[in-house]
């Protein structure tokens, strides 16, 4: 498992179909360490601050096996940064990936914190009306990590698991349960009380559970 590129960018005004985009999704590989913050990693930043970044989100992750099957999909590249990640990733994937997993990355230590939840602005960057439908029905989501210790990253950086999350449950199976078992009680529990899960999605699950009981 390895960091294949780093990928960093600060939000700037993209020109879509002659209309301007506000956004920190367009992400530039970078040569050489990268400085990994608690919030963000150095020379990157997010325009959406409500629903992006943070402690909780403050690397989002992206496995590069999945770009053959995008290219293939839509018929044209897809490459490092494409889908706004700061690390692209080899070797590890959503099915692998399982929340409150602490992996080393160089002198840094960050841990795995939810699904990345496709938004529409990934639509809008590449032009394509479908994607963030086809990035839920895929379950080719990335996620996101928090910062534990900062420290300092440099592309091609082995990503070593120190230690296995409560329960060993994949972002896979996060995705699945958050998208497609809406009614699954027992394991909406599960995730609600993990304690690794991120503030936002454990009140989105909460939530669930409290619609499910009411009369």
């Amino acid at each position: 498992m390895r960091i294949v590129s780093i990928n960093v960018g600060t939000p700037k005004t993209l020109d879509i179909n002659g209309q301007p985009l506000v956004s920190g999704i367009d992400k530039t590989p970078v040569a050489g360490p990268v400085a990994v913050g608690k919030r963000h990693l150095a020379g990157d930043g997010q325009a959406d601050l409500v629903h992006h970044g943070g402690e909780d989100k403050a690397i989002c992750a992206y496995p590069s096996e999945h770009f053959a099957y995008w290219e293939r999909h839509y018929g044209r590249p897809f490459a490092a940064g494409a889908f706004g990640e700061n690390w692209t990733l080899a070797g590890l994937t959503e099915d692998e990936a399982c929340l409150g997993d602490i992996y080393a990355a160089g002198t840094a230590l960050v841990q795995v914190s939810q699904p990345r939840q496709p938004c529409s602005k990934l639509a809008l960057f590449h032009q394509l009306p479908g994607l963030p439908k086809a990035v839920i029905q895929t379950g080719k989501s990335g996620f996101y990590l928090r910062v534990l210790n900062e420290g300092v990253v440099e592309p091609g950086a082995a990503l070593l698991l120190v230690e296995r999350g409560q329960g060993a449950l994949s972002i896979a199976y996060i995705n699945r349960i958050y998208y497609h078992e809406r009614d699954n009680v027992t394991a909406m529990e599960q995730l609600a009380y993990h304690p690794a899960l991120s503030a936002s999605w454990r009140e989105a699950f909460l939530h669930r559970l409290a619609a499910q009981t009411e009369p």
